[in-house]
């Protein structure tokens, strides 16, 4: 169940645009993108490849900074931090799942799971210890002490969910997370992030061109010409070829 009007904003972007430079040229990606992320929410950003989600995404996990507008997070700007402070943002606040999973082939699945609690000073015992907790939540108990290159696609992605989670982060930012998977590991794939969802009470935001997906989402936004606008599911059903956005 959606989350009511009344629940805590905590997460926020207003007239946040990017502009990139290529040469002489000028090349706007986002124009005037303003979101409001309530508890609780799970929240679908839908646009087809190449129209401005990953820059989104990257926007309000401080990966990088706009051109212009805010981001904030539980009501402060994150641009007013300084870097240790915006690295403290990036482990603890924010959980981020990339599209290709970016684990580090010749490591286990623990030790990439670990890796942000190493970061942030954590001993390694204690570390791995938590990584395999979470790569259990995620069905990979069985799996931790393999490579990471050993895994199959689907179980790269989820030992990807568990170390987007292992620093306990109140928000979740998932940049195409089935994109690279075939349609039953990507049913699989959203299931999982559904209970993980519900089951830690995050807040998530998550970048997808399957509709369908998109569809099990409490809010639907569509990113069209750099801007946000609210979709309903409805509209949007048998949209695109496959489901997806076109």
């Amino acid at each position: 169940m959606s989350p009511s009007g009344g629940a805590r904003v905590v997460m926020e972007s207003r007239g946040l645009k990017k502009t990139y430079r290529s040469g002489s040229r000028s090349i706007p990606v986002l124009l005037d993108a303003n979101l409001i992320l309530r508890q609780g929410e799970m929240v679908a950003v839908v646009a087809p490849s190449g129209a401005g989600k990953s820059t989104l995404l990257h926007l309000l996990a401080a990966l990088d900074t706009p051109t212009s507008g805010t981001v904030y997070f539980d009501s402060k700007a994150i641009e007013t931090n300084d870097d240790a402070a915006l690295g403290e943002f990036r482990n603890r606040a924010v959980g981020f799942l990339w599209q290709r999973h970016q684990l580090l082939p010749d490591f286990t699945a623990a030790e990439n799971v670990a890796m942000p609690l190493l970061l942030r000073g954590e001993k390694f015992t204690s570390a791995l210890e938590t990584a395999r907790k979470w790569l259990a939540e995620v069905g990979l108990e069985d799996r931790a002490d393999h490579r990471a290159g050993e895994l199959s696609g689907g179980e790269q992605q989820r030992a990807a969910i568990a170390r987007a989670l292992v620093t306990g982060p109140s928000v979740l930012l998932a940049d195409e997370p089935t994109g690279d998977l075939d349609e039953q590991n990507a049913w699989a794939m959203f299931e999982l992030l559904d209970r993980l969802h519900r089951v830690h009470k995050l807040t998530s935001l998550i970048a997808t061109h399957n509709l369908a997906l998109a569809a099990r989402c409490d809010r639907i936004l569509g990113l069209e010409h750099g801007v946000l606008r609210t979709r309903e599911a409805a509209a949007i059903a048998g949209e695109g070829p496959g489901g997806e956005a076109s």
